[in-house]
């Protein structure tokens, strides 16, 4: 079945259900309707995610697809909460280039233009449906010393409209042929200022740190362990559980056991399980993705969804869809628990301090698929398009 007609019936479905007592969202939505049911019937809902905190709203060059538009993308396939990033880290203005894989010499630098878009666009249009969180993307963690004068910039002009803080990169290899500066372990510690500004106001941050490449899988992994043992008390989320390109054939029970160990010991950890590179690298491997589902089981209020869609003019309503559609398709070896508060975003809404409450599941029966089940992308769909975010 077309995932168009799986979504279209979970609205239905929620509108038609809503017969208990409603739950109270801020603002008012159709995701009201969503929460308002008795519980949500997995064996004849669809799968795929309510919430996609990894949105990029803005490209890394060229036009972007309109908001309104967007908008309607998240509607149309049952996306009732985003995440409205930008793109923190761009081409330059006068450039043409339109993705920096494509132009590789060209300098991607943090700036704050999409930050000002995404603002100005959520201040004109206003949206209740989806329901949006503004973040801010521009932190340049290599130069710290930039980040508090961003921040009071974008106080003073949208007084209270940023909700969260990144993606921001510590790390991110595929950026390096466009001379991209690393952050180093001497710069954690001057973060201080801003990530007291995030603690402060509940701000959650998400970090892109690429846990390492296939000749040295855990090069980077001490700077994760470094932001989270300097900062504990702030609310991370660390963007695609450390993975990347770079890193396509990390033994999946050493992975697993990495992020144990630093969700164990760091209870703001939140892990984001955005970008269809976790679903062809691993998850679709044999029997892997049971040992990420049973991961992600033991630890059911600890990660999020998203699909780390980059909104470039030269896609459209079909990519999105076939995203959110793939990097959903762990959703489906959860266990009814973690398919709650994964799937149904209950860990996102407790996250940002939501009012909004996702539906019990159905105490009905077993998921409904196999633990090595494939998931063939829906008929008529184009091929795969795996955004670098």
């Amino acid at each position: 079945m077309r995932k168009s007609h799986w979504t279209s019936r979970r609205f239905t479905a929620a509108v038609v259900g809503a017969t208990a007592t409603a739950v109270v969202l801020s603002p008012a939505g159709a995701g009201e309707a969503f929460a308002a049911r008795a519980c949500f019937e997995r064996s004849v809902e669809p799968y795929t995610s309510v919430v996609d905190s990894h949105l990029h709203f803005r490209p890394f060059g060229g036009p972007a697809i309109p908001f309104e538009e967007m908008t309607d993308y998240l509607r149309k396939s049952g996306v009732r909460y985003a995440n409205m990033f930008g793109i923190g880290q761009v081409l330059p203005a006068d450039s043409d280039c339109v993705y920096y894989l494509d132009c590789p010499g060209t300098p991607v630098r943090p700036r704050m233009r999409n930050d000002f878009a995404n603002a100005e666009s959520l201040r004109e249009f206003r949206p209740t449906d989806p329901d949006l969180t503004l973040s801010m993307t521009f932190m340049d963690l290599h130069h710290p010393e930039t980040v508090p004068p961003g921040i009071e910039l974008l106080d003073r002009e949208y007084p209270g409209m940023f909700r969260w803080a990144g993606e921001v990169n510590v790390v991110k290899q595929a950026l390096f042929p466009n001379l991209a500066e690393p952050a180093t372990s001497e710069d954690i510690p001057n973060w201080a200022p801003f990530m007291k500004v995030f603690r402060e106001r509940g701000l959650p941050v998400t970090f892109h740190s690429d846990l390492g490449n296939d000749v040295e899988p855990t090069k980077y992994l001490h700077l994760m362990e470094e932001i989270l043992a300097q900062y504990p008390d702030n609310k991370i989320v660390w963007a695609h559980m450390g993975l990347s390109k770079e890193l396509s054939h990390m033994d999946p029970d050493e992975h697993i056991r990495i992020l144990e160990r630093l969700l164990d010991q760091h209870p703001n950890l939140t892990v984001d399980l955005s970008w269809r590179v976790l679903e062809d690298q691993y998850f679709s491997l044999p029997g892997v993705r049971q040992k990420y589902a049973s991961f992600l089981d033991r630890h059911p209020t600890r990660a999020i969804t998203g699909t780390d869609f980059v909104a470039a003019r030269n896609k459209d309503y079909a990519v999105y869809e076939q995203e959110l559609e793939v990097t959903s398709r762990i959703n489906r070896a959860l266990g009814d628990e973690a398919f709650r508060d994964i799937a149904l975003g209950q860990n996102y809404f407790r996250l940002l301090g939501l009012k909004a409450k996702a539906p019990k599941v159905c105490p009905s029966g077993a998921k409904p698929v196999g633990k090595d089940a494939t998931y063939p992308s829906p008929p008529g769909q184009p091929a795969g398009v795996a955004d670098e975010d």
